[in-house]
């Protein structure tokens, strides 16, 4: 009896073994199988094609501008291009003050100076000026950069893509922000970079301005007639 309850055992263990080792085999031939592509996250595609946490993440897309966006690049201006007239101003040149006189000027490249010290800015066509006016400027917490500029966009009816607020004939000149734009000039008030002139100025600017005109921003150098504009 003892006998028959040890094989009883036995065959118990053998084929619980068997069972065991049957089924380490498939699972082994389970992994060794061809693996399943991984599946790839879906994401919903904009009108552009770009993934739309891609599009959440970038910076608001720019309006329609009133000229195409490309910029061509011009040649240095020429020693001979300097200043051969400075418009009379006798009235006060104060905020919100501006002056416009083209009467008479000859075509030729447009060139326009900011001078910050001087809280001013000078439209030069062929050399002489046609417009000034005082401006505002970039305060303590965003200053209004110097150098020299392309104006690389133009738009008439632009508003702030940060801000929201209505930037009338905006012309562009840095891609973070900085622009000309019509604006309320009063003493006073800066604005966060860009440069603002009086409504009436901006537009007339504006009609002459084209892409590529270069915008030179001083802190401090005053020009005389028969200066060279570098």
């Amino acid at each position: 009896m003892v006998e028959k309850i040890a094989y009883r055992v036995s065959a118990t263990v053998l084929l619980l073994t068997a069972l065991a080792m049957l089924a380490l085999l498939l699972m082994g031939l389970t992994r060794a199988g061809p693996e399943s592509p991984p599946v790839r996250a879906q994401t919903t595609a904009s009108e552009n094609g770009v993934p739309e946490s891609a599009v959440q993440n970038a910076a608001p897309l720019e309006p329609e501008v009133a000229e195409p966006a490309a910029v061509t690049e011009k040649l240095p201006l020429s020693d001979k291009f300097v200043i051969k007239r400075i418009l009379q101003i006798d009235e006060p040149f104060v905020h919100g003050y501006y002056k416009w006189d083209d009467e008479g000027v000859p075509d030729g490249e447009l060139v326009i100076t900011v001078d910050l010290e001087a809280e001013s800015i000078s439209v030069f066509r062929a050399g002489y000026e046609i417009g000034a006016a005082v401006i505002s400027f970039g305060d303590s917490r965003k200053p209004t950069p110097t150098g020299v500029f392309p104006i690389s966009q133009k738009s008439k009816d632009h508003v702030s893509n940060i801000y929201g607020l209505p930037m009338p004939y905006m012309m562009r000149l840095t891609n973070d922000g900085i622009a000309i734009h019509a604006s309320d000039v009063k003493w006073g008030w800066g604005t966060r970079g860009c440069i603002g002139v009086p409504m009436e100025f901006a537009r007339r600017l504006f009609e002459q301005a084209r892409l590529g005109d270069r915008v030179i921003v001083t802190n401090g150098k005053m020009m005389n007639l028969g200066d060279a504009i570098l």
